[in-house]
């Protein structure tokens, strides 16, 4: 299938402020997607890749949606407080997470869209720095364990908090005519069991799901382990059906550059095998790093094929945001999707 596809004209939300040399890549399957969001200084890749994920669906079926990566994080904070009082500091505060995380999250507390609940009305301008605002909730937390108090106590300067950040809660959401709850818009767009969470590794069987160990499932999200080989092929049929695949993965590598906006193993690597990625998993070279949207299929000019994603890290490299990652890289790289299975 092959789509026109012209980057310039979904991402005008953002200007870019540099030019850098840009590869040549032939565009196969381009999904639609929202503008390319920022979310700064943080590590909520996770929360804006899953919603990323769950815009790109919702475009396919019709019914476009624009996220708000804040409220999601809003949430994910008062649950983190609470969870931390209750536990006396043994439950962690962090703005860290993974995809399962994210819908986890908006089951339990619902969705609102962007322009409900943002700083400011362009996605471009950065989330305010949430590594930060999990230093200051840890802070209040501690004020309730010190004071033996139950969590209510300080439950309001944990809000003047978040608002202050964040921006107040909106009560209601007003869509196209109809009024929602935020659990209710977030069922009208999304069920988190109409998603599964794909990884690939040998120390767990195949066919079967696993508690992945990677530093950021602290809640022991279960992952289906197939072979790599099947995975790149199911992603391949999913963005091919127009869908969107939210990608976690490892970004340490000296090939992947926001700045040219692409993602490659070095020259003459070969095509990775099973038994590689595992040995680069047993010697932490292969890292749970950061979590893309892929909206895409592309392939160089040499035939190379390429996976088309969609960062959060504003639009200021060649591609307005996009990357393009290398299959290889994907092969070897990957720790994990999340895609829909119809």
């Amino acid at each position: 299938m092959a789509i026109a596809f012209a980057t310039t004209l979904m991402t005008t939300a953002c200007k870019q402020r540099g030019k850098q040399e840009k590869m040549r890549f032939i565009n196969d399957v381009a999904n639609r997607f929202t503008p390319v969001k920022n979310q700064g200084h943080g590590g909520t890749c996770w929360i804006h890749a899953m919603l990323s994920t769950i815009e790109t669906d919702r475009i396919m079926q019709g019914d476009s949606v624009n996220l708000s990566p804040a409220f999601v994080a809003r949430r994910m904070f008062e649950e983190q407080y609470r969870r931390h009082v209750l536990t006396a500091g043994a439950s962690p505060i962090s703005d860290r997470g993974t995809a399962l995380d994210a819908l986890r999250l908006i089951e339990a507390y619902g969705l609102v869209p962007f322009d409900s609940y943002t700083k400011s009305p362009d996605p471009c301008q950065p989330l305010p720095a949430t590594s930060v605002l999990a230093r200051k909730t840890c802070m209040i937390a501690s004020k309730a364990i010190n004071g033996r108090m139950p969590p209510k106590k300080y439950e309001r300067m944990l809000s003047s908090m978040l608002d202050e950040s964040l921006g107040d809660l909106p009560l209601r959401v007003f869509m196209l005519g109809a009024e929602y709850t935020p659990q209710e818009f977030a069922r009208s767009v999304c069920r988190s069991r109409d998603y599964v969470a794909l990884t690939s590794f040998t120390h767990h069987p195949f066919g079967e799901y696993v508690d992945l160990e990677v530093p950021d499932n602290v809640r022991h999200n279960l992952f289906y382990n197939i072979r790599i080989e099947k995975m790149a092929d199911m992603v391949r049929k999913t963005v091919k059906s127009g869908r969107g695949v939210c990608w976690e993965g490892d970004i340490s590598e000296p090939g992947f550059s926001f700045r040219k906006g692409v993602a490659t193993l070095p020259p003459g690597a070969g095509k990775p095998t099973q038994e590689q990625r595992q040995n680069a998993f047993y010697s932490r070279t292969t890292t749970d790093d950061h979590c893309m949207a892929i909206v895409g299929l592309a392939h160089d000019v040499d035939g190379c094929r390429y996976f088309i994603m969609k960062n959060s890290w504003g639009t200021d490299n060649p591609y307005h945001g996009l990357m393009y990652m290398s299959e290889d890289y994907f092969m070897m790289k990957t720790i994990a999707v999340v895609l829909q299975l119809r």
